[in-house]
């Protein structure tokens, strides 16, 4: 069997190279294969951009292909055509481009139901993979989860369904009750830093991609490209600058941007971020992991004349107004709340608005 070193230093098979820091679901998986032991049917949830779908397919080319279910890095047919998308014993079902993306159940009964009934075609197994399972059947749309849940009760043999999840808890509690699930879990950031440094990602671009990333290697490269790092960067030292002058207009001005961007919960993560940094300054951590490593000298700056107690305040105060405007505050008035608060250093409580009555 070939086996690749993982960062623990124990061997993963090879059908597992290139999904990184995900040893636990690995492990499970490479488990059930050589015990011939796999599941009817899985869930592998996690956040986006850490493996999930990688491993479906090269658990789909185990299943499929013998040297790739003793672990080989195997470049049969079978393989190089799962891992392209056309063959016929793997059916990959994304979900729609429109409306709310779920999966029709007219779907599931012509494409999902006949291909269950009869694979596999050519192949020892048939594989069916659905990523983004909870936004192809959200609990809101039951016709077609139904459909999918019928299929999961009545499993054929040599078929196998592999559902991918950031939200599971958005499937029906039935859906999941009939899977297996897989836990993959947000990348480190030096798994990160990694990824990025083979995509030729700047140096000063990658710290803070990674900080905001979320352990997810596709909102780090997203956050790199277009010089959408740089345009965060800019906008929290405006921010940081307006606060300090402490211009009512400016402050009113600049909430009122905030309140209208597409980007704020990234830009408020961005300028939690900046004063944690400066936090960590002021309390001169040693060799603390920075965010914003080459706004050194600002950051300097600010530490001294802020204070760690001041930067946590208004770190508590970023969160707390990013909860209230999720729980269907003013954004524009708990941002004017935020910013003014900066300035004063004092906090006022951000009101909810109640929700309008439903007419009987």
């Amino acid at each position: 069997m070939q086996t690749s070193e993982t960062a623990s230093g124990s061997a993963m098979p090879a059908v597992f190279d290139g999904i990184a820091a995900q040893e636990g679901a690995l492990r499970v998986l490479q488990h059930a294969l050589q015990s011939d032991r796999v599941a009817h049917a899985y869930l592998f949830e996690g956040p986006s951009g850490v493996g999930k779908e990688r491993a479906a397919i090269a658990l789909a080319c185990a299943l499929l292909c013998k040297k790739a279910r003793a672990g080989e890095l195997c470049t049969c047919s079978t393989c190089v055509r799962v891992r392209a998308g056309n063959h016929p014993d793997v059916r990959v079902f994304r979900p729609r481009d429109e409306g709310d993306r779920n999966l029709q159940v007219e779907l599931i009964r012509s494409e999902l139901l006949p291909f269950t009934k009869f694979a596999p075609f050519e192949a020892e197994a048939a594989c069916v993979i659905f990523p983004e399972a909870d936004v192809s059947f959200p609990i809101h749309h039951a016709e077609a989860a139904n459909a999918l849940l019928k299929t999961l009760e009545e499993p054929r043999p040599r078929v196998t369904f592999l559902l991918l999840s950031e939200r599971p808890d958005r499937l029906l509690p039935t859906i999941r009750s009939r899977c297996q699930r897989v836990r993959f879990r947000p990348l480190p950031s030096s798994t990160l830093a990694t990824i990025m440094a083979s995509h030729d990602i700047p140096e000063a671009v990658r710290a803070p991609a990674v900080a905001l990333s979320q352990g997810r290697a596709d909102r780090a490269l997203a956050l790199s490209a277009d010089n959408l790092v740089e345009k965060l960067v800019d906008f929290v030292l405006r921010v940081d600058e307006a606060v300090a002058a402490a211009k009512p207009g400016d402050l009113l001005d600049l909430a009122h941007e905030l309140a209208d961007n597409d980007q704020l919960e990234l830009l408020l993560s961005a300028l939690s971020l900046f004063y944690r940094d400066v936090a960590h300054i002021a309390l001169q951590t040693p060799e603390p992991i920075l965010s914003f490593p080459h706004l050194m000298t600002a950051l300097t700056a600010r530490a001294q004349s802020l204070g760690a107690l001041a930067c946590a305040e208004r770190v508590a105060a970023i969160a707390a107004a990013g909860e209230a405007i999720d729980r269907n505050a003013n954004a524009e008035i708990a941002l004017d709340a935020l910013l003014f608060g900066f300035a004063t250093g004092k906090f006022e409580p951000i009101k909810l608005v109640a929700p309008k009555p439903r007419r009987r």
